[in-house]
């Protein structure tokens, strides 16, 4: 999936679309998808001035991200402005080494559970073959409260 695909799949947008492509998706199963990480993210100036490193949060963000994609894959559906996909746990977070300004950032997300909404992943991410960061994700499709009329 190329960018434009992916922006069908997710709501985020600059600055806080985290995926640059998916290179293999099957549903119901895994996804690999990459987020190139350039020295003009916009945290790198407070993220540290004199040694850019990518916030460990918006690693796991960036998985998320992926693992959504992942999920409306496999129910074969898209998102609306009716919803919204959220994060609901992270358990076992393990940040092994920094990323930096000029990495590749791999995303490995597997469906291990779906159930009445509620998605549980293995998520990984990589940095030259290495693994940077793990996580056990939970995320949930919710409806958004309708808008109130004035």
């Amino acid at each position: 999936m190329d960018i434009h695909q992916i922006l069908k799949y997710l709501p985020h947008r600059y600055p806080f679309l985290l995926v640059d492509r998916v290179l293999d998706v099957e549903a119901g199963k895994h996804i690999h998808a990459y987020k190139n990480v350039t020295i003009n993210e916009p945290f790198f100036p407070g993220h540290f001035p004199h040694h850019p490193v990518m916030p460990g949060v918006l690693i796991l963000e960036a998985l998320a991200q992926a693992a959504a994609i992942l999920s409306f894959k496999t129910l074969g559906t898209l998102p609306t402005d009716d919803s919204v996909y959220y994060f609901v746990g992270i358990d076992a977070a393990r940040f092994k080494k920094p990323v930096s300004a000029g990495d590749r950032l791999d995303l490995h997300v597997t469906v291990q559970a779906h159930k009445r909404g509620v998605w549980k992943y293995k998520a990984e991410a990589r940095v030259d073959g290495q693994v940077v960061t793990e996580a056990d994700l939970m995320c949930a499709q919710r409806d958004l409260p309708a808008a109130a009329e004035a």
